[in-house]
């Protein structure tokens, strides 16, 4: 190689270097953030039939909301299915469906169906979101070959996403408040409709979205978490906490557990990529929770634009203290009666694995919704290219703070014609509380854990 072409070569890689790094935008272009934009990202714009402009979203309770951690009314109770989508029909609304949508009606084509409401564009966030929001997009950028995450701090890190991986990031850094409590249920549901309870009380501090932090405060953590089982007799007891990173490959998430039996803390194996979850009677990996979480760097992501689709929206009912558990959980998925889709614009990120690394899942295609950057549904194909699992996020604006996001996580196995669920707390005093002051990182520590395991 000549000297002009090794010259040429080095200013080809310092170029990709650039560009791997630099993710920040213009002011000019963060700007729209205030103009055609929502402060998050999304078009303000409607599509000029039936999906309306966003005009600030849903940021008051309903009168009938009286405390916190009270289960949600349904702010329009008033509304009603507009349609249903079936599998004798599904033919006529095929372009706003993705193909695991599609296949939970080839599947089940005498039970699944999809209630269709008219669409309310309810997402919003605290008016210090929106600014954070705002300065990330002028500043943050990835690093680690997008495993890591700069300059970001208290909002979604690239509002104008231009690559798959930086719409996944908004997913893993989305607003989901600052310090929540609660008691719920995960189950895993037999093709007969029979299943179990492992309930467990939950306490998440969302160390990203603390408003007395800045950046430097983060120390590469996102989140701490901490679980306590209270059933079945066999498993409660046992805890669990997490530090989970920013930059996990660089630094995995840290967990220990605690064994009831023993009265031991001990530090627990790396749960992440394709590790079974143990009360998900393998129906769900580590990677799965949240609807996809952890470090990206075994897939090589492409943002493939947007589309106009029918997804989880404004959920109340399907989480309504009215409804029992064995009225909503059936053979193969949820009670179609309780659940509420409504069209709206998703950005679809589509996760091919590398050459050279393992996984279950050999693609991911996810569709995330553009007011919120919530992944919405999730196609999920085997080693061999064929779809295996469907993921459904049922989103819904917890008004009191607000934030909108997934009320519970449902993860469809369609071989297995089996499903698991999380956030199932219908039957429970109550729902996520998020009025209680966060304690901060010294309440989540081994110690800490030892110390309310005894008690």
């Amino acid at each position: 190689m000549n000297k002009n072409n090794l010259i040429a070569a080095g200013a080809l890689a310092l170029f990709c270097l650039v560009q791997t790094a630099q993710a920040a935008v213009s002011v000019k272009e963060a700007d729209q953030l205030k103009g055609d934009l929502t402060p998050l990202g999304g078009e303000r714009s409607g599509n000029g039939s039936d999906i309306p402009p966003w005009r600030g979203g849903l940021t008051l309770p309903p009168e009938s909301y009286k405390k916190p951690g009270q289960h949600h009314p349904d702010p329009y109770p008033q509304d009603k299915p507009l349609f249903e989508i079936t599998a004798a029909n599904m033919n006529q609304f095929e372009k706003f469906l993705t193909e695991g949508q599609k296949a939970m009606f080839a599947t089940y084509p005498d039970t699944f169906r999809m209630p269709v409401y008219k669409t309310r564009r309810t997402a919003a966030a605290p008016e210090w979101v929106y600014e954070n929001t705002y300065k990330n997009a002028i500043r943050a950028e990835l690093t680690n070959q997008g495993n890591g995450l700069l300059y970001a701090y208290g909002g979604i890190p690239f509002p104008i996403a231009k690559t798959g991986l930086e719409a996944i990031w908004n997913h893993i850094t989305r607003w989901r408040g600052t310090y929540l409590v609660r008691r719920a249920s995960e189950i895993a549901v037999h093709t007969d409709g029979d299943y179990s309870l492992v309930t467990v009380q939950q306490e998440v501090e969302f160390n990203y979205y603390r408003p007395d932090r800045t950046i430097d405060d983060l120390n590469n953590i996102l989140f701490y978490y901490l679980s306590f089982t209270k059933a079945p007799a066999r498993l409660a007891g046992g805890a669990v906490l997490v530090h989970e990173t920013l930059n996990q490959v660089e630094e995995p998430r840290q967990a220990w557990g605690y064994n009831a039996g023993q009265r031991r803390v001990r530090r627990a194996p790396n749960l992440a990529y394709d590790t079974p979850i143990a009360a998900a009677d393998g129906l769900r990996y580590a990677d799965d929770t949240d609807m996809y979480n952890g470090a990206p760097d075994r897939y090589n992501w492409e943002l493939k634009g947007k589309r106009e689709i029918y997804i989880p929206y404004n959920n109340y009912r399907l989480t309504s203290a009215n409804v029992k558990y064995d009225d909503l959980i059936k053979p193969g998925h949820l009670n179609p009666d309780y659940t509420r889709y409504e069209k709206h614009r998703v950005w679809v990120v589509e996760g091919k694995l590398k050459d050279g690394v393992r996984h279950v899942y050999g693609k991911r295609v996810y569709y995330l919704d553009e007011d919120t950057w919530q992944i919405a549904v999730g196609d999920l194909y085997d080693e061999k290219g064929d779809l295996w699992r469907v993921n459904l996020g049922y989103i819904k604006n917890f008004y009191e703070l607000p934030v909108t996001w997934s009320a519970m996580d449902v993860f469809h196995d369609i071989k297995a014609r089996r499903y698991h669920l999380q956030g199932l707390d219908n039957e429970e005093n109550g729902t996520i509380d998020y009025s209680q002051e966060a304690p901060g990182e010294r309440y989540f520590t081994p110690s800490e854990l030892r110390r309310r395991g005894r008690r």
